[in-house]
Formats: structure tokens, C-alpha cells, sequence
């Protein structure tokens, strides 16, 4: 099958990239982008045809996925919708654009599937979550998830819990790298040089990830293996509670939330 990448900037780029290192043929892929020099080095890196017009890259293609900006989307559906067969997918990785949007400037009936995406997708480590359009098939939801899965996890929701994917997933990678500072901050104030501090937040956010992920287990469960009582985790915890450290995150994540449904809103309107 087909895929054009309409837009293959860092996150377009990552999701190339992941595809030709799962075994998808370069020349079932096709790429644009306005900048010839971006075109060459692009087709040099990954050989597959970049252009720069949006309906040569997407006559013929089986999925086409949107990879540009949210304000951007508008102008770009609208320029591919008559070069679109009807049993397209087309994919939107446009952050706030809400399915509602991306049907209307499409052909009725076309077939959209929204994702929101996370940029640890650059490490092959990303986490997706996808929603149907109202003439999305399970097939084409599976479509989305193994072009997806090339970077990363997928996780099927209905569009309503998209803002809270928003929260804890897309914006989540901030979040982590935020307590990663103050860790590595912490461990220079205690006398570490930077670069050993580094490592050893890093390690340990990753291992302590890994573990979450394959144990299976209530993260509860897994501080209380590290915590004894009296001891120094003990210790350190009773100041994050102390602090306020949980309920500011949940505060935080409700911010997002609700700034994600912000920036939804101005969409529908604009």
C-alpha cells in the first residue's frame, strides 16, 4: 500500500524513518515538502520520492498522513480533497484539529483517522493515541495503529478523551524531562558532577519506566518496594507530599486539559 507523509519536519521525519526501518518498502512511501534542499537530503537519507506538491504526493496513495501545522491543515486538506480516492484514509497528526474540522474540508464519506502523537516517537518510543472519524472502519483504525505502531505504542480512545491524551501522553514527555532537571539539579547540589548526575537520572527514569511498563504492576506497589519504613526514600517522599508535589501535577494536567479544549475551540472557529 501507498503512504504519502504530507510534511516530513521532525515528527514526519520520525515516522518515515520508522516505517523503512520496519520493513516497508521506500518506494511504497512518498514524502513532501516545500524546500528542495529538504527534499534531496530527505531521499538521499531514507530513498524515497519527496516532492513538493501535496496532490501529486497523494494521487493514488492508500493513506495519506497529515504531519503540519494545526493552522496549516485547513488550507492543505482543501488543496489535496479532489485528488483523494474515496476509500483514502487520511491520517491528521495536527495537534487541537478535531475530527469534525478535518471532515469538513474533505470529500463526504472520506474516511479520517486523528491521532495524537508524543515525541519520544523520535526513538522509536512514542506513544499514539488514535480516534475514528464518523466513516473510519475497524480496518482503517488498524490501518492508523500499524502505521503508528512503526514508532511506538497505540492505544485506541474515542475522540472525547483526546484532551486527556493530550494531558498525561503528549505533553508528558515535558513533564518527565521537568522532573529530570530537578533530579539532576539536586544531584549537582549534593555534589555530583553534572555529567555522572545526568546518567544517573537518566538511568533511572528509563529503568523505573521500563518497569511500570513490563511488570504489570501498581506503580504504587513498586514505591512501596523501594520505600522502607523510617528510611531514606521514606524520607524523601514525606517532602514531596509535604510540598504539594501530587496534586500540583494533577493541577497541571487539568490545565493542559483544559487549554487542549481552549485551542479546540479556536480551531472550529477559525
Amino acid at each position: 500500500m501507498t503512504t504519502a507523509l504530507l510534511g516530513v519536519g521532525m515528527m514526519g521525519e520520525n515516522l518515515l524513518a520508522g516505517l523503512v526501518a520496519s520493513g516497508v518498502t521506500p518506494g511504497d512511501l512518498v514524502g513532501t515538502d516545500l524546500r528542495p534542499q529538504r527534499q534531496q537530503e530527505i531521499s538521499d537519507r531514507y530513498g524515497v520520492r519527496v516532492v513538493g506538491d501535496n496532490v501529486e504526493a497523494v494521487t493514488g496513495a492508500d493513506t495519506v498522513v497529515v504531519i503540519v501545522k494545526p493552522y496549516d491543515v485547513a488550507a492543505v486538506l482543501d488543496g489535496i480533497s479532489a485528488a483523494l480516492s474515496p476509500d483514502t484514509l487520511v491520517v491528521s497528526l495536527a495537534a487541537g484539529v478535531e475530527l469534525s474540522v478535518l471532515e469538513a474540508h474533505l470529500p463526504a464519506g472520506q474516511p479520517v483517522v486523528r491521532v495524537m502523537p508524543n515525541t519520544p516517537a523520535s526513538v522509536g518510543e512514542g506513544m499514539s493515541a488514535i480516534a475514528a472519524g464518523t466513516s473510519a472502519t475497524e480496518a482503517h483504525l488498524a490501518r492508523a495503529a500499524d502505521l503508528l505502531g512503526a514508532v511506538g505504542r497505540v492505544v485506541t480512545v474515542p475522540e472525547k478523551h483526546l484532551d486527556a491524551v493530550t494531558a498525561v501522553s503528549g505533553s508528558g514527555p515535558a513533564y518527565v524531562m521537568y522532573v529530570a532537571e530537578a533530579m539532576i539539579d539536586a544531584g549537582v547540589l549534593l555534589g555530583l558532577p553534572r555529567d555522572v548526575a545526568t546518567t544517573l537520572a537518566a538511568q533511572t527514569l528509563y529503568g523505573s519506566a521500563k518497569l511500570l511498563r513490563d511488570s504489570g504492576v501498581h506503580p504504587a506497589v513498586l514505591r512501596e518496594n523501594v520505600t522502607s519504613p523510617g528510611g531514606t526514600t521514606a524520607a524523601a517522599l514525606r517532602t514531596l507530599d509535604d510540598r504539594g508535589v501530587k496534586a500540583a501535577f494533577l493541577a497541571a494536567l487539568e490545565a493542559c486539559r483544559d487549554r487542549s479544549q481552549e485551542l479546540a475551540a479556536q480551531a472550529r472557529t477559525s
